[in-house]
Formats: C-alpha cells, sequence, structure tokens
C-alpha cells in the first residue's frame, strides 16, 4: 500500500519531532501494511519552508536510517505544497517537489478555511504546464464545505483529491465524515492517504478506511483508490469515473405534513 501524504520525516514542520519518532511511526506504518511513502513536509504555507534540496537530502537520510533499523519501508521526497501566488516562481525556480519524477502530479493544499480568489487562475496555469494539481484533503476545507460545486468544477477541469483516512472513519467529527462520503460518492476523491503527524490524533487509518470504503463501495472500488495512488507515485495516467455533484446538505421541507 501507498500512502502519498504524511509527516513522518523528522524536525522539518508540525509532524514528528525526531528520529526516534519517526522511526516508531514508520513501523506502526508498516504494520498498516505501508511498503511506501511519499514524505510530504509542509512548504510555502506561512510557517514551514522545506526546499527540495533539504528534503531530498533528509529523505536519504531518513531511508538509511530505515535500513538499518531494517524496517520495510520505501520513502519518497516530496512536499505538501501549500497554495501561494508565489508557486509559479518556485517550479520556475526547480524548487519544488512533486510526487512523481515526471513532475506530473503537485500535492497542493489549499487553507483549511476558505478557497482563495486565485485558485482557479493558479489551478489553470498549473495544467497549461502539463501539471495535475492533487488536491489534498479537501473534505475539511471549509470553502468546499459550503461550495461542494467548486470541488466539482476542479475535478471536471482535470484535478485530482486526496482524502484523509481519519477524515473518512469519523476522527474529525460527523460533519467533515459526511462530507468525505459525499465526496466518495459523487466520485471526486480519488486517493486515499494518511497525512500521518504522530500517534493520537494524525496516525495512519489506512486499514480502517480501506475496509470502510470496500464495504460500503465494494472491493473494486476500494482498489481502484490503491491503483490511483500507485498511478500518482509512477506518474501514469488516472481514468476518472463519471462524476457527480453533491447532493445539497439541506434538509428538505416538510410539506403539509407528508414526509
Amino acid at each position: 500500500m501507498i500512502d502519498l501524504h504524511s509527516h513522518i520525516l523528522p524536525g522539518v514542520d508540525d509532524g514528528s519531532p525526531d528520529m526516534a519518532t519517526s522511526l516508531k511511526l514508520a513501523e506502526a506504518a508498516v504494520k498498516q501494511g505501508i511498503t511506501h511513502m511519499l514524505l510530504t513536509p509542509h512548504h510555502m504555507d506561512g510557517e514551514f519552508i522545506n526546499h527540495k534540496a533539504d528534503v531530498i537530502e533528509k529523505t536519504a537520510q531518513f531511508q538509511a536510517e530505515l535500513n538499518a533499523h531494517d524496517i520495510p519501508l520505501t520513502v519518497f521526497p516530496g512536499q505538501e505544497v501549500h497554495i501561494s501566488g508565489e508557486l509559479i516562481q518556485a517550479i520556475d525556480d526547480d524548487d519544488i517537489l512533486f510526487a512523481d519524477e515526471d513532475n506530473q502530479y503537485l500535492i497542493l493544499e489549499l487553507p483549511h478555511n476558505e478557497i482563495p480568489e486565485y485558485t482557479d487562475k493558479l489551478l489553470f496555469e498549473l495544467q497549461a504546464r502539463g501539471i495535475t494539481p492533487v488536491i489534498v484533503h479537501p473534505e475539511r476545507n471549509q470553502g468546499f464545505i459550503k461550495h461542494p460545486d467548486k470541488l466539482y468544477q476542479y475535478v471536471e477541469q482535470g484535478c485530482l483529491t486526496q482524502l484523509t483516512t481519519t477524515s473518512y472513519i469519523g476522527g474529525f467529527g460527523p460533519e467533515i465524515q459526511k462530507f468525505t462520503g459525499q465526496i466518495i460518492d459523487s466520485n471526486l476523491g480519488f486517493v486515499f492517504a494518511s497525512d500521518a503527524h504522530n500517534f493520537k490524533g494524525r496516525s495512519f487509518k489506512m486499514v480502517q478506511a480501506f475496509e470502510l470504503l470496500a464495504e460500503t463501495k465494494g472491493k473494486a472500488f476500494a482498489e481502484q483508490y490503491i491503483e490511483n495512488a500507485k498511478a500518482i507515485l509512477n506518474g501514469d495516467s488516472i481514468i476518472p469515473r463519471e462524476i457527480h455533484h453533491v447532493r445539497s446538505q439541506k434538509k428538505r421541507k416538510k410539506f403539509w405534513g407528508l414526509f
């Protein structure tokens, strides 16, 4: 199993604070069936800067420690890139890591509380360069929760999405769990990832999420999420299912007590 979003690279952001913790998190990941992991420290989010060269170097050091401790996990350097007006320049400066070696898939984060006004333009510029944005945890974005048609618009335009396992199993509360399910039912979701930060509230939960997905949507549906993660890491194309608008969360009004 592949995990495309994690914060277990030690000492670089709000995830794992040190190597000892990172090794324990890696062991927990392996127990969840994770064999390959994209390390995605926060980048350009207003708090953390993790330059491409630094992440590559630290990932190599972490892999060496994993090998030395006989932990069967293969890690790859990546970034959770925060949407920013400086993103295009950072790409031109070769300071952005993509999920694949062909620089096709970009792990992209929006602010949790909104969809910035310039998002449409930036996504268009990225796609014009042949880059496919993978919008991470849209189910936790208040802008998408209030205006789910924006998510439909971005997927229709060719963006992909990554849903967080903890969201799907209810770890962030019932509202986010419900919206995650609606995204999945509308075929606006493509992959699960852990977004793991620690052992308490932000752990892997991959097994639990995939078990629930298989139970709810069928084994073939769940398997496609696994294959999509593999395709992103390999730089292969993903063929989306027919997408639908998320149904309105407003309750129907009763009419003369008949409903």
